[in-house]
């Protein structure tokens, strides 16, 4: 990712489901005649993007003077969610953050898709970005000395597919993000595909399974208490709230010196809702992230504040992403009948 770049820009600050917000605030101009916004939400509670999208959408509510709602509409990887959106009223009353597998990926790893994300989606901005937390379960990075990322890697060369890597599914970031580390450096792990991440987590806490690159909210507590140990990000560079987990960079020894995956969010509506409906919400999510308070609470899920200039920026800014997914989806070999 480019900083202030044309396409997007990243918001730095200093120090930086039920109704979720109503009136209080003048309206500007209401969205879908006024009535009540129904923000998707396409992952099960508890989730990064759950609560991400719980914090943007009570915020959402003052920023246009209107009520708003959260709907979780989980399963098949995020396309039953995306779909909701995709067969919305086309009056913004019913939008979502959806990610880079969703709007990139999906239609590469995906038999049948239940709608066309060109056509059938609009994208109004980016709003975040974020990478991936490696971590291995403690006691068996002690028992196979595995010190850092560097370390599994090279056991996973002389112990081919006994690195056991669980994930939330097939053809979700992290089975792309594992699948392209193994073809860069020709490491040799295997990907467990569960259904969800609170499963991979249970048997990774067991033992059951190695380790897991996913996202933060779910495993940092285990790493806080010692269960998991942490050993890499999926950034080219570490996070600052994680200063001392190296990013990809950091293994160029190792082929990775270019491999980062970053995955995003971006604020999306059905397609063909008209242009002056996607500038108010547009205008409406700029004003929500560049409040200190939402950024703060963000940085714990490992998650920045990335605005696309303008919808069409966004839509360019997708355009040029399919090609990379692409490829990590050939990678991968993820096929989803």
């Amino acid at each position: 990712m480019t900083e202030a770049s044309p396409i997007r820009r990243r918001i730095l600050m200093a120090g930086a489901a039920g109704v979720l917000a109503t009136p209080g605030v003048a309206r500007a101009q209401a969205v879908a005649g006024g009535r009540t916004v129904r923000v998707i939400v396409a992952f099960p509670p508890g989730g990064a993007v759950d609560i991400t999208s719980r914090l943007f959408a009570e915020r959402l509510g003052p920023a246009l003077g209107q009520t708003v709602v959260v709907e979780n509409r989980a399963g098949a990887g995020g396309l039953i969610g995306a779909d909701a959106i995709a067969k919305g009223d086309k009056d913004g009353s019913v939008l979502g953050l959806l990610s880079a597998t969703t709007w990139c990926a999906a239609q590469f790893m995906h038999a049948r898709m239940p709608f066309d994300t060109q056509r059938d989606l609009l994208p109004v901005t980016q709003l975040t970005d974020g990478a991936r937390l490696c971590v291995v379960n403690a006691q068996t990075a002690q028992t196979r000395g595995w010190t850092d990322f560097r370390a599994l890697v090279q056991w996973s060369r002389a112990n081919p597919e006994q690195v056991r890597m669980g994930s939330s599914g097939s053809g979700t970031s992290s089975h792309l993000n594992i699948a392209a580390i193994n073809r860069f450096a020709d490491a040799k792990i295997l990907h467990v595909p569960y259904r969800g991440g609170g499963p991979a987590i249970n048997d990774l806490l067991a033992g059951t399974i190695d380790m897991m690159f996913d996202v933060m909210p779910a495993l940092m507590p285990h790493v806080e208490s010692g269960k998991f140990k942490a050993l890499a990000v999926s950034s080219a560079d570490p996070l600052a709230i994680l200063p001392n987990v190296p990013g990809m960079k950091a293994f160029a020894d190792l082929g990775l010196g270019d491999h980062s995956l970053i995955n995003w969010n971006v604020v999306s509506v059905a397609g063909g809702t008209p242009a002056p409906v996607v500038q108010r919400l547009f205008e409406a999510v700029q004003t929500i992230a560049r409040q200190r308070e939402f950024i703060e609470r963000l940085r714990p899920l490992g998650y920045g504040i990335v605005l696309s200039d303008s919808p069409a920026a966004a839509a360019q800014m997708i355009r040029g992403e399919i090609p990379r997914w692409q490829r990590m989806v050939e990678i991968s070999g993820a096929r989803i009948e």
